[in-house]
């Protein structure tokens, strides 16, 4: 039945159409699948893939081509397929693209995008590039971009990190009202393990001549956040040593968290 209604969509609708369905299958190999559904996601993308009329089959290169995922992909809404292959396009060739988007605050805008790749992240599609008004790199949700037009001229794509890697840092750098410094002493999958990219930057220091990389060490975590309060019981939870440099606020609700955790072991 499945199949039936791919092939129905690959023979009566749009292209883009088309190429969405595709899309929900290369996704669905990251989303946390078990071999056995993986497996029938891969044979199925490899059967549409055989009987793509080629000027499909050439969109589809590009899109893959574009497409980062994180290692949290989650299970994803199909954006739009046109707004999605527009902007593709403009990554591959390293073309300039309009798009009109909406803020978290709601606010509209216009801007000129020098994109970079297209990220899948805990079940959301972005898209992170350079805002060529501010020349600053930016992230934006692709449900978000209302319209995405591609623009004459071409820029030359940056070396360092993936697209990938620039949403996460990007995440942990976002402005918020808090700004927080550690240090953590332990190893980088033990912070990791409790903050992720996404939400923290951790400064490793290379290791000296003849010490394991896996060997705990201190570490210096920061991190931005609209609020605090979840922060204490992730400290608690790491079971590591720690040294808060600031807020003196989050040292505060700390010392708070453990005056209650006392209070309550103490209880008969």
């Amino acid at each position: 039945m499945q199949r039936q209604h791919v092939v129905h969509v690959l023979a009566g609708q749009a292209d883009a159409e088309a190429l969405a369905v595709l899309l929900g299958l290369v996704a669905g190999r990251r989303a946390g699948l078990t071999t056995t559904e993986r497996t029938a996601s891969e044979t199925a993308s490899a059967k549409i893939r055989r009987v793509l009329p080629k000027h499909i089959a050439r969109r589809l290169d590009t899109l893959l081509d574009a497409l980062d995922f994180t290692d949290q992909p989650g299970e994803f809404e199909t954006p739009d397929a046109g707004l999605l292959l527009t902007i593709a396009d403009a990554v591959r060739n390293h073309r300039p693209v309009s798009i009109r988007y909406t803020d978290r605050d709601g606010r509209r805008s216009a801007r000129t995008l020098h994109a970079y790749g297209i990220v899948a992240h805990a079940g959301r599609w972005y898209v992170t590039g350079k805002d060529a008004q501010i020349e600053e790199d930016r992230t934006f949700r692709l449900d978000r971009i209302a319209d995405a037009r591609t623009l004459p001229g071409s820029f030359e794509a940056p070396a360092g990190p993936g697209p990938a890697q620039r949403v996460l840092s990007g995440f942990a750098t976002a402005e918020y009202q808090h700004e927080v410094t550690l240090r953590i002493h332990g190893t980088v999958e033990q912070i990791r393990a409790h903050l992720p990219a996404s939400v923290a930057s951790l400064e490793e220091h290379a290791p000296v001549a003849g010490e394991d990389r896996a060997t705990e060490r201190w570490l210096r975590v920061e991190l931005r956040a609209e609020r605090l309060d979840w922060l204490p019981p992730v400290l608690a939870s790491l079971d590591r040593p720690f040294v808060i440099e600031r807020p003196d606020e989050l040292r505060d609700l700390v010392t708070a968290l453990a005056d209650r955790l006392t209070s309550y072991a103490r209880q008969a």
